[in-house]
């Protein structure tokens, strides 16, 4: 498992892909976590990159937060609306952990309030998921050919181009 700042620098292809759309969407993405049946669900969520960290953190209480303290495993998809992904896509997967660090939470916050005027300063965060990445892959076109990277942790990006 890998952390957001090391993923990114053995993965740059993708994250950076990742970091595009992710703030083209204004950082909506889908969340799959796996419901008490088995079953996969699909959620909306604003994923944040703090502090060399991908965080998983939103409204407590919800469906989806309930599904990832169960089963800590994830996949997380860039929205898109385009069929042809012409601007690209992105997924990463991996497992998450509820960080108890008033002070990570304290930082975070206040970065919130900075960057949105969204203001959770002295609220608890309960959970507070901090991601590591156990895979990842893209899909772009580029010079109208479908470029496909994927990554696993210690095998580098592997990029296929198709025509």
């Amino acid at each position: 498992m890998v952390a957001w700042k090391d993923f990114a620098g053995q993965c740059p292809r993708i994250a950076q892909l990742f970091a595009r759309r992710h703030a083209a969407t204004g950082h909506l993405c889908l969340l799959a976590t796996l419901r008490s049946d088995g079953y996969p669900r699909i959620s909306p969520i604003e994923p944040g990159i703090f502090e060399g960290r991908l965080l998983l953190v939103g409204m407590p209480g919800t469906t989806k937060f309930r599904d990832l303290a169960r089963d800590p495993r994830f996949c997380l998809h860039t929205a898109t609306v385009d069929p042809y992904a012409g601007e690209g896509d992105a997924k990463l997967w991996g497992v998450v952990s509820d960080v108890r660090d008033v002070e990570l939470h304290r930082r975070f916050a206040d970065h919130l309030f900075q960057e949105s005027g969204f203001d959770l300063r002295g609220q608890d965060f309960d959970p507070f998921f901090v991601a590591d990445l156990t895979g990842a892959s893209s899909v772009e076109l580029i010079d109208d050919r479908l470029t496909i990277t994927s990554w696993k942790p210690g095998e580098g990006e592997r990029v296929v181009r198709k025509t």
